[in-house]
């Protein structure tokens, strides 16, 4: 369902130019009805190579596809829901509004943006303050407002980055829940994050990734199946590597 091939990414750092790599020949298959856990330190390249996935940024080498089309095909984006890390919109439009525009920008009708809203609100516990504008919302809120968002056209493949961030334990709760209701549908998930119980909860496979490079693919039953901890392997990854975050 996702491919990326052998890309690399390099950015400036500042005034004088200097040249930073943030991913280096990143290759990675996730497979359909997974739940991918893509981790790694703050700073290791994982919004790097998702910018690329939702064709944010371009790839200095290598290419990257969903569901068989390149990611640059605009087309692909209709199969793809994704969450940012901070997500922000614009603070004068209800929660039911912004989907509404989600919807029609994804090519639904009217009365299935109806359905979904109604769905999704619920799911995600903004039924209630589904028209008050999202400025008065909290972080917890507008992370679950963008959680709705990135679902409203029901895609095949949902990405998402830190998508437990700012918020509380019910919240947290709650966004597990959905993943595995769309795990159970069969869509691929692909996320990312640095906090290893949400990876040992969640994800079928794990991907590590520190300074830009990935260390380490496998299943996380496999890798919990030893007398190690997770939280061991991947600071033995991150030593391996020599402790360093790039960007």
């Amino acid at each position: 369902m996702i491919k990326i091939e052998g890309i690399s990414k390099e950015f400036k750092e500042g005034i004088g130019s200097k040249r930073v790599m943030a991913l280096k020949d990143l290759t990675l298959d996730i497979h359909k009805g997974e739940v991918f856990g893509f981790l790694g330190p703050n700073g290791a390249g994982k919004s790097t190579a998702i910018k690329i996935l939702i064709n944010l940024i371009s790839p200095d080498a290598g290419r990257a596809s969903i569901m068989g089309k390149d990611v640059m095909d605009k087309d692909t984006r209709r199969h793809v829901g994704y969450l940012p890390e901070n997500p922000y919109f614009y603070d004068y439009l209800t929660a039911e509004e912004l989907l509404w525009f989600g919807g029609r920008a994804s090519g639904l009708s009217n009365k299935v943006i109806k359905e979904r809203t109604d769905d999704l609100l619920n799911k995600v516990n903004l039924q209630v303050a589904r028209k008050r504008q999202l400025r008065t919302y909290s972080k917890g809120m507008v992370q679950r407002a963008g959680i709705a968002l990135a679902l409203v056209h029901d895609p095949d493949v949902v990405i998402l980055d830190e998508p437990m961030s700012g918020l509380d334990p019910i919240g947290r709760k709650m966004v597990g829940d959905i993943m595995m209701e769309l795990k159970a549908q069969s869509k691929t998930i692909f996320f990312s994050s640095h906090i290893l119980t949400d990876i040992e909860r969640f994800c079928d496979r794990v991907g590590i990734i520190v300074s830009g490079k990935l260390r380490l693919v496998d299943r996380l039953d496999s890798l919990l199946s030893g007398a190690a901890a997770l939280e061991n392997i991947f600071l033995k990854e991150v030593e391996k590597a020599g402790g360093g975050v790039e960007i």
